[in-house]
């Protein structure tokens, strides 16, 4: 047996995590800012949510590549450096004398799961507090990036600070304005970059 067996016969559970853990983030970042995030979303955009944030950032997508390799092979390291002190007091490690290499494995494999679900819920959690917080902070002091403008089919252009979309919805801010604003895809023609700053 592989040591890393249990865990691959896990990784349909863990999309599902990560689906929950996208979920979470979402909820948080949007509730700092007074919406409900889950009435404006379909079922495709909740699947989505993590795949569409872990894609959003190369830093991000990097990050959350790593946690997953370290962990892949963190069962190994575990057997093979289980008697060094310091790996007894980080990963809280019991005595495995007289576990056949089957129950070490087991053993070692449920360690990897419970670190990277942690690490993983650490991960979205505080990131969605601290993206909400941040971007909730700079509304209040009008000091968002105002990089778009999204062409109406009816109404004039509006220069904007994009906060999010999804399959229906985009969620912005006006330049010189501090509410939030849902638009309606179906409302707007096409959206443009603007490379340039609010506090240009």
């Amino acid at each position: 047996m592989k040591i890393s067996s249990d865990i691959e016969k896990l990784l349909p559970l863990g999309y599902v995590f990560l689906i929950m853990m996208g979920i979470l983030k979402d909820c948080i970042y949007y509730y700092q800012l007074g919406i409900n995030i889950l009435k404006f979303s379909t079922i495709t955009d909740i699947l989505m949510s993590p795949i569409a944030y872990l894609s959003s950032n190369p830093i991000v997508l990097f990050a959350v590549i790593s946690l997953f390799v370290s962990h892949y092979y963190l069962p190994k390291f575990l057997l093979k450096n289980n008697q060094e002190p310091f790996v007894q007091r980080m990963f809280e490690l019991k005595s495995v004398e007289g576990f056949s290499l089957e129950e070490k494995t087991a053993y070692y494999n449920s360690i990897a799961l419970r670190t990277l679900a942690v690490v993983l819920l650490s991960f979205f959690l505080g990131t969605g507090i601290a993206d909400g917080y941040y971007t909730s902070g700079r509304i209040d002091k009008q000091t968002l990036d105002y990089n778009y403008k999204i062409n109406f089919n009816d109404e004039e252009p509006q220069e904007v600070c994009l906060l999010g979309t999804n399959s229906l919805y985009y969620f912005y801010v006006a330049i010189g304005q501090k509410h939030i604003k849902i638009a309606p895809i179906s409302s707007i023609k096409n959206v443009e970059l603007m490379y340039k700053t609010a506090n240009r």
